[in-house]
């Protein structure tokens, strides 16, 4: 089932998202609606708090990228950073910040621990794409956005469209969440 999408002004994209402590139907459930979500929209990376719940899960699939044609989607649950060395900096953008692009200096490879699909644990390095996908994705599950690691004058240039987006005057072309006078509303 696709979900709306949280969008920038949402209070659970600033919260710092609980760990699992296993795997149930819902938890299974809640992993499917986020990659058709993900799809859907279409991401490539997509964090449980962006599908309205504040867990440490997250989902990506970068495939659809030639030179990794052969990656297979990923989740990961409960991720840590064990170590990160290098840095590049990359333009990104976020389906929660939707039409906002920026450049953002992160970590070109690091060791990540995580629990997969089935809670088994696994401890993998990861660059390129991948390392960036994963850090982008765990910035949401640490209540963090790729606007706030933009240097200060490139924040004041995109500042008009993030105040137009908690406004509510922006177009998605996926469903987003709204805020309306009795709570949330999906919408598109």
């Amino acid at each position: 089932m696709i979900v709306p999408i949280t969008l920038y002004s949402d209070d659970i994209l600033r919260q710092k998202a609980v760990p699992l402590e296993g795997i149930d139907s819902g938890v299974r459930d809640l992993i499917g609606n986020m990659l058709e979500t993900m799809y859907n929209a279409p991401g490539i990376g997509l964090a449980a708090p962006q599908a309205g719940s504040a867990l440490r899960l997250l989902v990506l699939d970068i495939s659809c990228m030639k030179e990794y044609a052969h990656v297979k989607p990923m989740v990961v649950i409960n991720p840590v950073v064990l170590s990160s060395r290098g840095y590049l900096a990359m333009e990104e953008g976020c389906l929660s910040i939707p039409g906002v692009q920026g450049d953002v200096v992160r970590p070109a490879v690091i060791t990540l621990r995580y629990r997969n699909e089935e809670y088994a644990e696994e401890t993998m390095e990861f660059s390129g794409m991948l390392a960036r996908v994963l850090q982008h994705e765990i910035d949401h599950l640490d209540g963090r956005l790729f606007v706030d690691r933009l240097q200060k004058r490139d924040r004041r240039k995109v500042q008009k469209q993030l105040d137009a987006i908690a406004s509510g005057s922006f177009a998605a072309s996926y469903p987003v969440a709204e805020i309306s006078s009795s709570g949330y509303a999906a919408n598109g």
